[in-house]
């Protein structure tokens, strides 16, 4: 069945119909249910869902006076997890919400001006609207607990709040694409500047928008996101992430502390900031466990292309080895992160390409990447290396399984971050290098916070392709000898091309 959701509408004949078929009776009783000719009355009455967890009723923000239909966790803060009016509030206590004969929810003034409507016709000849005790506001036929047959639910329209067991993403069959979006201050529930949703190029990953991409969590590696090891706490909740052919969505379940009753994500209206947030029996308030940004390096490219930032750093820019800087300037404050570009091209038609290992990094931007789920790491550095166009690879899935590689190519590499030792997170990223850049002594002493099994690997990929190089180079000088009597193996490098700034 076709449905419409919008967020605010203005007054139709069509939706005055519904109101007036709907405006019966006298408030109702407090119970988890709205049905038609029972309006709720902005006179303290409420929602509550059956087990007492969730309240839906009027609220007003902060020192606002302004009234707003909303959903909060009971008996602990009137916090609102989800807000339908957002955009349309009501001046004064002259509203009520209603749901017609034909199951369209509609909020109305005193005087019967629209303020918002569900906009959704269900057909259904005994519609209700219920609160169910996960904090979804449903309209379905009475008794019908099946989620394929609800025809409004307010889990489609996220507001700042994800909720466990509520889907962040998309329905890729409907288009559906479920984000949240920050208030616009605190006493001020309307869209703010930011949003955290599922991109769906290449490979998908988290992001977060402001008037541009902020910050970017990164595609799921099995475990949790790449850019976000802290987001998903195994001793916390259960996190999943599925991808196929008919959905692209993150969501969280079941509390695992028995002392932590309530685990929500927020995006918080100050900067944006994305917020696990819990609320711990015996301190009476929300506690952040996480949250992001947390370091300069959080934001989305800080280093510009084919760089890597290390926020434990003295400097916390540096190229990747085998790139060198675009501009003298670059990781000055304030100046644009202009990034580094190739030292040496790349010579894939010869065969001579190898790969550099960067441990514990967040994975670089995904949205030009190719996933090969039946590929093994050794499966992908093959398959890498005959692609011309493939310049990084890495594992999708570090879980027990192991299965699947990422394949970046067509343009630069971005937003890289290394994570300490001690803190977790980040894994193995293998960069393609041309044979110089790989066998250069320079680049590859390992730093203090390198392993030397990165180093070595470098070297057992590069020194075979560089002795097949230099024995092709070999037999052409043979051949050119006899032609001309004259032959140049290698050339003489200068020493400026030896300064380079190094990732290690």
């Amino acid at each position: 069945m076709m449905q419409r959701r919008v967020s605010s509408c203005r007054p139709s004949t069509f939706l005055l119909h519904l109101l007036l078929a709907g405006f019966i009776s006298p408030a109702i009783e407090a119970g988890n249910s709205l049905i038609p000719g029972q309006p709720l009355y902005d006179n303290g009455t409420t929602l509550i869902s059956s087990s007492g967890r969730f309240e839906l009723g009027f609220f007003s923000p902060a020192s606002s006076s302004r009234r707003y239909i909303g959903i909060w966790y009971r008996n602990i803060s009137q916090t609102p997890v989800w807000v339908a009016n957002r955009l349309s509030p009501i001046d004064g206590r002259s509203g009520h919400l209603s749901l017609s004969g034909e199951g369209t929810l509609v909020i109305a003034s005193e005087n019967l001006t629209i303020i918002w409507s569900s906009l959704t016709v269900t057909g259904f000849t005994n519609p209700e609207a219920t609160l169910f005790d996960d904090g979804n506001f449903v309209v379905r036929a009475a008794g019908n607990d099946d989620p394929d047959s609800f025809s409004w639910q307010s889990f489609d329209s996220p507001t700042d709040t994800l909720l466990p067991g509520m889907k962040l993403g998309w329905n890729v069959t409907s288009g559906l694409n479920r984000k949240l979006t920050s208030w616009a201050s605190a006493d001020d529930p309307s869209p703010g500047d930011y949003t955290l949703g599922i991109d769906l190029q290449g490979d998908p990953q988290f992001l977060r928008f402001g008037t541009q991409q902020v910050w970017r969590g990164g595609p799921w590696n099995g475990l949790h996101f790449s850019g976000a090891p802290d987001m998903a706490d195994p001793n916390l909740f259960n996190a999943t992430f599925v991808v196929d052919l008919n959905q692209v969505v993150y969501s969280f379940n079941g509390l695992l502390d028995p002392s932590i009753t309530i685990s929500v994500l927020v995006v918080n209206q100050s900067a944006g900031a994305l917020q696990r947030r819990v609320w711990v029996g015996g301190t009476g308030g929300w506690d952040v466990t996480w949250y992001v940004p947390k370091d300069p390096c959080d934001t989305m490219s800080a280093c510009g292309a084919n760089a890597v930032c290390d926020p434990s750093a003295q400097q916390m820019c540096k190229c990747l080895a085998g790139f060198r800087l675009n501009n003298s300037q670059t990781w000055n404050p304030g100046s644009r992160p202009y990034g580094c570009s190739r030292h040496v091209p790349l010579d894939c038609r010869n065969g001579t390409d190898g790969f550099f290992q960067i441990p514990r990094t967040k994975l670089p931007d995904t949205s030009l990447s190719v996933v090969e789920k039946r590929f093994g790491l050794d499966q992908c550095r093959v398959s890498c290396i005959r692609n011309c166009s493939c310049t990084a690879y890495a594992s999708s899935n570090v879980n027990e399984s192991k299965s699947g590689c990422i394949m970046w190519g067509w343009g630069d590499i971005t937003d890289l971050k290394l994570y300490d030792n001690n803190a977790g997170g980040g894994q193995d990223l293998f960069v393609r290098l041309a044979a110089f850049d790989l066998i250069d002594e320079t680049l590859i002493q390992p730093s203090t916070n390198q392993s030397s099994g990165s180093s070595h690997l470098a070297l057992i990929i590069a020194v075979p392709a560089l002795v097949i190089f230099l024995l092709g180079c070999i037999a052409v000088c043979v051949w050119r000898r006899r032609k001309r009597n004259n032959c140049v193996v290698v050339k003489e490098i200068e020493e400026k091309d030896l300064d380079l700034p190094l990732y290690i």
